[in-house]
C-alpha cells in the first residue's frame, strides 16, 4: 500500500491508502489524483452514504417525537437510510466483482426506498419538504450514483470477470 502524494488537501484522500494496482489504473499529475478508479468512486458513494446516515438519525430522532405514523415512517427511514452506506461500505469490501455488483445494488434499492419514505413524509404532513430537502436531494444523488456504480460494474473487467 503507497500514500498518495499530496493527499493531504483532499478530502476523500485525506487517510487514504492506495494499493499500487489501483494507482496503475489512476492518473496523476502534480501529485493530485486527477483520475480515479472505480474504488475511489466506490469510496465517495460510501463516504457521502455516511454523512447522509448522520443527517438520517438526527431527523428520525426528531420524527420519534412526532407521534405514532412519524414514529413507523422513522423507523423504515432509520433502517433504510443506514442501509445505502453499510451496503457501500461491504461492496468496497467485495472479494469479486458479482460480490461488488450485488452489495451496490442493494444500496441503490435502499436509497430508492429512502426516496419513498421521504416523500411519504412530506405527502402526509409529517415533516415539510424544505425540513427534509437536503435529505431527499442528496439520496436521489445517491441513487444515482449507485446506478452508475452498478453499470460501470457490470461492464467493466475491474475485479475480474463475473
Amino acid at each position: 500500500m503507497k500514500k498518495l502524494p499530496g493527499a493531504q488537501s483532499n478530502r476523500w484522500a485525506n487517510s487514504a491508502m492506495f494499493s499500487m494496482s489501483e494507482l496503475e489504473n489512476s492518473r496523476i499529475s502534480g501529485g493530485q489524483l486527477v483520475e480515479t478508479t472505480t474504488d475511489m468512486a466506490s469510496r465517495i458513494i460510501a463516504e457521502r452514504a455516511f454523512d447522509f446516515a448522520t443527517r438520517i438519525v438526527k431527523l428520525c430522532e426528531k420524527l420519534w417525537t412526532r407521534g405514532p405514523a412519524a414514529r413507523k415512517i422513522a423507523d423504515q427511514l432509520f433502517d433504510c437510510g443506514t442501509s445505502i452506506g453499510a451496503n457501500s461500505e461491504e461492496a468496497e469490501g467485495g472479494q469479486t466483482k458479482p460480490d461488488f455488483i450485488a452489495k451496490m445494488a442493494v444500496s441503490r434499492k435502499e436509497s430508492r426506498e429512502t426516496v419513498y419514505w421521504l416523500r411519504l413524509a412530506i405527502a402526509t404532513g409529517i415533516v415539510t419538504k424544505d425540513e427534509v430537502s437536503w435529505e431527499l436531494d442528496e439520496a436521489q444523488q445517491l441513487k444515482a450514483m449507485t446506478t452508475q456504480a452498478v453499470k460501470t460494474g457490470q461492464s467493466s473487467t475491474w475485479r475480474g470477470a463475473s
